[in-house]
């Protein structure tokens, strides 16, 4: 029996929520399902956010709690979101227009020939981005086939603030209105900059719970942010085995990419990074069709960095503790959000982007208080 199957014979037969931990210890008990692994909680626990992630109101499953499920023809109830976070899920961001195929090595993509006009030309002041596009053409830093540069432009600078915001993390560039941009590092005060400040220190005390963290929680945090991003059919292996691996499961990309995945997690220190012979090691403990992905709460030498990405082998995929904070705070595990909302008078003609764009800029920010629970 598999793990979905078998959680929802014993939530029926509960015939009430229960924690992820029963769940898995009445499954063992009844002998519903066989693992190898000394910590199949997580496990279980992960499979059922994955199919709730996965399938929405279709899922059999509810989320009534923390790491708490029961089941939907039982009347079970999703939790009420937190005060200031809202549970729909973030819309994707508007499709880009790509650089031209045969692009050289000295063109730019829109967002990075964007700063550099900015830097060389800008004087600290704000640009309209159709004067951006212009001077990134006229110097060859980027390559377009496109009949709108400007509009791509411009949505590929808003689709990367509204992304770094989402992770409470402070955007390169800041939105002024009326079509003009600038770069966040001008700003040495003001709204935007506070918010950043304080979202640097939430991020810096996630880091440190995380460090604080005993293993089983950490690993049932990351089963649960591998689920969050698109992971399914997750295993949480069994310590001491599998070469170090410690989760497998399939990244689905659009219901039509499905790769597996053999992940190591290493909860380290900043002090201690992760050096190259780790990231061989994953790569001769992948199975067939497998590639690796490491994600460790410190860094990597720059000796890892190149083996991981080490023409002709098995691709290795790499996540540090910043990246692995800025995506627990973009699924908003660990973290609530709280919105402010600052308005600004559109003068633009209408139809244009940035009428398109609205006048609204929704700051957003992680709470200075992280739930006693993920």
């Amino acid at each position: 029996m598999t793990v979905r199957d078998a959680a929802i014979q014993i939530l029926q037969e509960a015939g009430h929520p229960l924690h992820g931990r029963e769940i898995a210890k009445r499954i063992l008990d009844k002998k519903l399902w066989q693992t190898t692994s000394n910590r199949p909680a997580a496990t279980v626990i992960a499979c059922l956010y994955a199919d709730i992630k996965r399938k929405g109101e279709k899922s059999p499953f509810v989320l009534v709690g923390p790491q708490t499920f029961g089941l939907r023809e039982l009347g079970a109830k999703p939790a009420p979101p937190k005060p200031g976070r809202s549970r729909k899920t973030p819309s994707k961001p508007a499709v880009t227009e790509p650089a031209a195929a045969g692009a050289t090595a000295g063109e730019y993509s829109f967002t990075n020939a964007a700063e550099k006009v900015l830097e060389q030309f800008g004087d600290k002041k704000p640009m309209h981005y159709r004067q951006i596009t212009e001077k990134a053409i006229e110097l060859g830093w980027i390559a377009t086939e496109g009949r709108t540069p400007e509009a791509t432009m411009y949505a590929q600078i808003l689709t990367e603030i509204r992304r770094h915001q989402k992770r409470g993390k402070q955007p390169r560039f800041v939105q002024h209105g009326r079509g003009y941009v600038g770069l966040s590092r001008w700003m040495g005060k003001g709204l935007a900059f506070e918010i950043e400040q304080h979202n640097k220190r939430v991020r810096q005390a996630l880091h440190k719970r995380l460090l604080g963290m005993d293993p089983t929680e950490f690993e049932e945090l990351i089963a649960r942010l591998l689920a969050e991003i698109g992971f399914e059919d997750i295993e949480v292996t069994q310590r001491s085995k599998d070469g170090g691996i410690d989760v497998r499961g399939t990244l689905v990309v659009g219901d039509v990419i499905r790769t597996r995945m053999a992940v190591q997690v290493k909860k380290w220190g900043l002090k201690n990074r992760v050096q190259s012979q780790t990231v061989q090691q994953v790569r001769g403990s992948l199975g067939t069709h497998e590639q690796g992905l490491i994600i460790t709460t410190s860094d990597f030498t720059s000796g890892a960095r190149s083996e991981a990405a080490r023409p002709n082998a098995v691709p290795v995929a790499l996540m540090n503790g910043e990246q692995l904070v800025a995506l627990l705070a973009a699924y908003g595990i660990g973290v609530k959000r709280q919105s402010h909302s600052i308005i600004e008078l559109d003068e633009e003609p209408a139809g244009g982007p940035e009428s398109q764009a609205g006048t609204r800029q929704t700051l957003r920010r992680p709470a200075n208080h992280l739930p006693a629970h993920f």
